[in-house]
């Protein structure tokens, strides 16, 4: 168990049908060339439209009003992915709407949850389920298609624990609290180098990410009180930065048969983005996580 029993969940949270598939298609992604724009797309704040010709995508048949209507409690949380995703975003939620303000940033504004498979058009132009999950700051919106997090385990090589699948849901939401700091544009003005705004933002969100792991087991639902999270295991730690250090940019480069090239770099390091990931969980602090403000990355 992850989720504690007790827990409600709202499947209202979610608030799809913005032209993706209902649940169920696979991931439409082929060799190396699908696997890099779905790394990519890991680089939360671009266009997809750049990579993936813009325009709507249209895409299948309509989320149905009722297709996450069993998402309402913990054990549809700890057995299914999809309210897996919408109770992450809940407690996320819960946890950002007290610590943003208190951290001395803006009111916390609930980004949009949606959840597709096939294709999605967004404010940032058309996306399809090669892209993976990503945030568009155009209309701060988080998207998931996921059927993703089984590719992160079988190509990637991330453990298949809850917490690795959530950790990725934080690490969006994280880059929607970089956006509500005025953060996140800076990814795009300096978008490659191992010591640039693009990955410095990927390592804040990490570290954001982190701050939420360290927060979900006694943050409690405001409908009932009941923290959302059990209390982490080490292996569930271990999960999450198994997950984290899957999509660094020196292991994506040599997966893809290259040389390391750090000038190439988008998102640091594994060994950054974990340990950037465990500064947020073991400081807790808004403040530590500004990777903008440290030469040692």
């Amino acid at each position: 168990m992850t989720f504690r029993e007790g827990v409600r969940i709202d499947p209202g949270r979610e608030r799809g049908g913005r032209g993706g598939g209902r649940r169920g298609g696979g991931i439409a992604v082929g060799g190396g060339g699908g696997l890099i724009v779905v790394l990519l797309a890991l680089v939360f704040g671009f266009n997809p439209g750049d990579i993936l010709g813009g325009g709507d995508t249209g895409g299948g048949e309509p989320v149905q009003d009722d297709a996450f209507a069993e998402c309402t409690n913990a054990e549809a949380a700890n057995t299914n992915i999809d309210c897996r995703i919408i109770a992450t975003a809940e407690s996320l939620d819960a946890m950002w709407v007290e610590l943003l303000p208190d951290s001395g940033g803006p009111a916390y504004v609930q980004p949009g949850l949606d959840i597709f498979v096939g294709s999605v058009s967004t404010g940032c132009g058309g996306a399809t389920s090669a892209t993976g999950p990503f945030y568009c700051p155009a209309d701060q919106t988080a998207y998931f298609d996921s059927d993703f997090f089984e590719l992160l385990e079988t190509q990637f090589g991330a453990n298949s624990g809850p917490l690795a699948q959530e950790y990725v849901v934080a690490h969006e939401f994280g880059h929607h609290i970089e956006n509500q700091l005025g953060l996140l544009n800076r990814a795009q003005q300096d978008p490659q180098g191992p010591e640039s705004g693009a990955v410095r933002i990927e390592l804040m969100a990490d570290c954001l990410a982190g701050i939420w792991a360290k927060n979900a087991t006694t943050v409690p639902d405001p409908e009932t009180g009941t923290p959302f999270l059990e209390p982490l295991t080490g292996q569930d730690i271990n999960d999450a930065l198994s997950a984290a250090a899957a999509v660094g940019d020196d292991r994506i480069q040599s997966s893809q048969g290259g040389e390391v090239n750090p000038e190439g770099f988008t998102h640091g390091t594994s060994e950054q983005r974990q340990r950037w990931f465990m500064i947020g969980f073991d400081e807790g602090s808004v403040d530590a996580c500004n990777t903008f403000d440290t030469d040692s990355l």
